[in-house]
């Protein structure tokens, strides 16, 4: 990776658990020594990605930021395109929904809504999402360009008991959520977390991202777990057409399969 990758990286450190971050503890996120670190931020702060608050002397995000997420929105309106359903879903489901764009070979969150319904709720405050330990990124696995796996078999990370680390256990998500036209993640990434999600498309009628919904998992059940796959449903065509996109016709039929109680599928001519 270049020296400006490099740097680069940096910003991604930033979240919204930690909106600032002093040059010790990006030393000890990124294994960097404190020299090669401070070079890599003195470059970001000329170019007004960071800079260095008043009275702790530590880093945040720079102004330069905001002109950039200006003009991306501007030019590709994904976020101002979600916003409205994603409310919605989060309201008929009492659930925290969010959506996440695939850039590149990485899955980043875009934006989340909370539903109040509940004083306990999921809160996603994850910048990047696992490809191999998420619903969002299983999605992208399933429905995404083909080398994204390769990328998932060398970042096997385990999170939780439950988090998928071998092939052959991703293989098989894989096929379930092409099967199925939903990915989960059943506790991979926060074991107290049940999250589904339907992918979504863009104007060029590639996969361009996903809608998930994260439930608590006390709450999580059979019959919540169909609602919120219907309201996925819902939302992931709602987003997509705000994006320029259609939902395939052979997602749609994996959704009414999987959507069908069994006895109706074995009455139907």
């Amino acid at each position: 990776m270049s020296s400006v990758g490099k740097a680069l990286e940096l910003l991604m450190l930033f979240n919204d658990a930690q909106p600032e971050i002093g040059l010790s503890q990006i030393c000890r996120l990124t294994g960097k020594d404190k020299a090669t670190a401070y070079r890599y931020l003195q470059a970001l702060e000329n170019s007004g990605l960071v800079e260095q608050t008043p009275l702790t002397r530590s880093y945040r995000l720079g102004p330069a930021v905001l002109q950039l997420a200006r003009i991306r929105e501007m030019t590709v309106p994904r976020k101002s395109g979600a916003e409205s359903t994603l409310r919605e879903l989060a309201d008929a489901t009492g659930e925290t929904a969010h959506v996440t764009v695939l850039s590149g070979t990485a899955v980043f969150a875009l934006t989340s809504c909370e539903s109040h319904r509940h004083s306990t709720r999921v809160i996603i405050d994850v910048q990047t999402f696992p490809l191999h330990a998420t619903a969002s990124g299983i999605a992208a696995l399933s429905f995404g360009p083909e080398g994204l796996l390769d990328v998932a078999k060398d970042t096997l990370t385990v999170f939780t008991p439950n988090t998928a680390t071998t092939m052959k256990s991703l293989r098989a998500a894989i096929d379930e959520t092409r099967r199925s036209g939903f990915s989960r993640s059943n506790g991979g990434f926060e074991s107290d977390t049940r999250s589904i999600a339907a992918p979504l498309f863009d104007q060029s009628g590639l996969f361009a991202g996903a809608v998930s919904v994260a439930s608590v998992a006390t709450r999580f059940t059979p019959e919540s777990e169909k609602m919120i796959k219907t309201r996925l449903a819902a939302a992931s065509r709602q987003i997509s057409r705000n994006w320029g996109g259609t939902v395939p016709d052979e997602l749609e039929r994996a959704w009414q399969q999987s959507l069908t109680p069994p006895h109706e599928l074995e009455a139907a001519p």
